[in-house]
């Protein structure tokens, strides 16, 4: 479609708007908003909330019966810390992207309207595009405020940066230390909540593949 618009060019021809429309459909803007949003298990309303842009709207995006304005493709890219090219990029895999720190979009816990912590994208990873990893700051415990329970499909690697924190995991309750690190089935319902004063934040990895042979779960204790 591409080449054809081209040669028309080169020809004196005008480009119709159908070939124009064809140019948009191929890159397939919508379907890569969509898999953007479902991969951080992301309503239309919360990506809303984050864009200034209306579920419907959203949804009509997704579908391809509207074309984004470049300002909304940019809020778009910015909540999930991406370059506006990704969605005009070819599938060529991407071997080598640096993630600058001013580039991330900080965002709250979903779900909740007081946040136990805030975590940034910190972009996406090539290989199959089968991780998602983020850094998150947990923020201090509140009064009246217990840790929000969550699950998603597929396995989670955490460590721990600075602080300690308090993963609950079904039944079994474990405090981390700065360098601890675990790996659990997301599948079964966990929280986090930090533990201190101290300021606590750590790397996490989302892999959304199913977990082959026994439910993996907290490591062995330190000796």
């Amino acid at each position: 479609m591409g080449l054809a618009a081209v040669s028309q060019v080169e020809m004196g021809i005008a480009v119709s708007a159908e070939a124009a429309e064809g140019c948009i459909e191929d890159k397939r803007i919508g379907e890569r908003i969509k898999f953007l949003r479902q991969r951080k298990h992301m309503g239309l309303v919360e990506l809303g909330r984050h864009t200034g842009l209306s579920a419907s709207f959203l949804s009509q995006l997704e579908t391809g019966r509207v074309v984004p304005t470049l300002r909304n493709l940019a809020r778009i890219a910015m909540v999930f810390s991406r370059d506006m090219s990704y969605f005009f990029q070819t599938e060529n895999i991407e071997l080598f992207r640096v993630i600058r720190a001013g580039d991330r979009q900080r965002l709250p816990q979903t779900g909740v309207e007081e946040p136990g912590y805030f975590f940034e994208s910190l972009g996406h990873v090539p290989a199959d595009q089968t991780i998602a990893p983020y850094v998150a700051e947990f923020l201090p415990g509140k009064e009246g405020r217990a840790a929000r329970s969550h699950q998603h499909n597929g396995n989670e690697f955490l460590y721990l940066l600075s602080g300690s924190l308090r993963l609950t995991h079904e039944n079994k309750v474990d405090t981390l230390d700065e360098g601890d690190a675990v790996f659990f089935d997301a599948e079964a319902v966990h929280s986090y909540e930090r533990v201190g004063d101290e300021v606590c934040s750590a790397l996490i990895l989302t892999m959304p593949e199913a977990m082959r042979g026994p439910k993996a779960g907290f490591g062995p204790k330190k000796q």
